[in-house]
């Protein structure tokens, strides 16, 4: 039989805890930094313009007040701006003094060519605007309106600078800005990528670990871990001790039941080649103890498996009553009495049937090597029940009390039975956490057998 090999996931692959991360940090990155980055923009260029205009009314106000009446009313400066730019024909920054019915007062940068102006509109607090006048030359004008001292006549004070430069220094920055975002959302993602590889890098030593495990180079999971990933680790080794323990446990009982099949099996062997008179009685008797050994087996294997795969609950009190019941019509030619006191709402964490095992076996021992009398008491402790069964026999001596758990063990070979009862009770109960020890009633005289299991939450 040949095994299907099992391929290795990269980190990368399509549903992996990396690409999720990495997914989930780029869909919180993109979208921040492009709203940032719009809104970066909006303010810097803003800021640009601003800045750009601020410099154009300074220009303005500065004209204004070099500005003064001529001879003849018309408008004139008193001394020239402090840019050379202005006495420099075409150079890109220009100023004009304009007034209804007169030719404008120019600078010479503008040489034969003037400004156009809003003569409809008030401009005494600064008018703003970008004109295309001048085709080879976008312009960007500040108008302002003012009245000269001496005068009556609204004058139309313009400066005006090509907005090439404005627009270089605004294209200048968005590139400068969408390449800083561009790169620093680039490197987050990569961070992100670091961090979500090197953040999931003890998982994949585990992952390694298990496969090395599942190869039987190891049998555990070692190392330091980070206290995220610890807790699982921890919980991971329990697990596989338990299912050693388990597969120990699979071997040995498949050894004693195979021990124990042996004998009956050598002597219906023995008996057949030596032509025993009584043979069919002896298969009869041996093949009914195999039989018991093999249900003994079997139940502990269907108690293993429900206990593993279950979160059943019982009641107690119910099951002890149905098995008193049984037992009483069982034994009612003995005049068997069963009593029962104790906590009634206790619920065992196991399943019913199980419980029922436990108990049944340990009333049947008590009725069967008992005076007649017996006595269940249920009891609750932190996390178990406590359950005592006690009887009126003769008892059981310390020294012998342990050997009844092993299995075919029995002191009184002249009732019926195959010594598995307790053996049972023992092996189902420590299969649940539980367990099964044997005293001395004080009340009744006899054997006390005090059985814990654990108790639902």
């Amino acid at each position: 039989m040949t095994s299907t090999p099992r391929t290795r996931g990269t980190i990368f692959a399509p549903g992996s805890l990396t690409l999720r991360m990495i997914a989930l940090a780029a869909a919180w990155i993109v979208p921040l930094l492009v709203l940032g980055g719009f809104t970066l923009d909006d303010v810097l260029a803003s800021a640009i313009r601003r800045n750009f205009d601020d410099q154009l009314n300074y220009a303005a106000t500065a004209l204004i007040a070099t500005a003064e009446i001529g001879p003849n009313g018309e408008a004139r400066s008193s001394r020239p701006l402090s840019d050379q730019r202005f006495l420099e024909p075409y150079s890109g920054l220009y100023w004009q003094v304009s007034v209804a019915g007169a030719e404008p007062f120019r600078s010479r940068s503008l040489w034969d060519r003037a400004l156009p102006w809003k003569a409809e509109q008030n401009c005494s607090a600064g008018c703003f605007y970008d004109t295309t006048t001048f085709h080879d030359e976008p312009l960007r004008v500040v108008e302002r309106d003012a009245v000269l001292p001496g005068a009556k006549t609204l004058f139309h004070f313009q400066v005006a600078q090509v907005s090439r430069d404005l627009d270089r220094q605004v294209a200048v920055l968005r590139a400068t800005l969408w390449w800083s975002l561009g790169l620093l959302g680039l490197g987050l993602l990569v961070l992100a990528a670091l961090q979500s590889t090197y953040g999931l890098w003890p998982l994949r030593r585990v992952s390694r670990a298990i496969a090395t495990i599942r190869s039987g180079a190891a049998t555990r999971v070692t190392g330091a871990f980070p206290p995220e990933i610890g807790p699982m680790v921890v919980e991971l080794n329990e697990l596989l001790d338990d299912n050693a323990a388990q597969a120990e446990s699979a071997r040995l009982h498949a050894g004693n039941l195979a021990h124990a099949l042996k004998t009956p099996m050598s002597v219906l062997v023995g008996a057949a080649h030596a032509g025993a008179a009584d043979l069919a009685a002896l298969v009869v008797s041996q093949t009914a103890i195999m039989q018991r050994h093999v249900d003994h087996q079997l139940a502990r294997a269907r108690a293993a498996g429900r206990r593993t795969a279950s979160t059943a609950r019982a009641e107690l009190w119910p099951a002890l009553e149905g098995l008193a019941r049984t037992l009483t019509r069982l034994h009612a030619a003995r005049d068997v009495v069963i009593d029962i006191d104790g906590v009634r709402d206790a619920v065992f964490r196991g399943e019913r049937q199980d419980l029922e095992e436990m108990l049944g076996n340990l009333l049947d021992n008590a009725a069967v090597h008992g005076g007649g009398r017996v006595f269940a008491t249920v009891a609750r402790a932190p996390g178990v029940i406590v359950v005592t069964i006690e009887d009126d026999g003769p008892g059981i001596p310390a020294a012998h009390r342990d050997t009844l758990f092993e299995r075919g063990a029995r002191l009184d070979t002249g009732k019926p039975g195959t010594g598995l009862g307790l053996a049972i009770v023992r092996d189902v109960a420590e299969i649940y956490g539980g367990s099964v020890t044997l005293g001395e009633s004080d009340d009744l005289g006899g054997l006390m057998a005090t059985l814990t299991l654990p108790a639902a939450g």
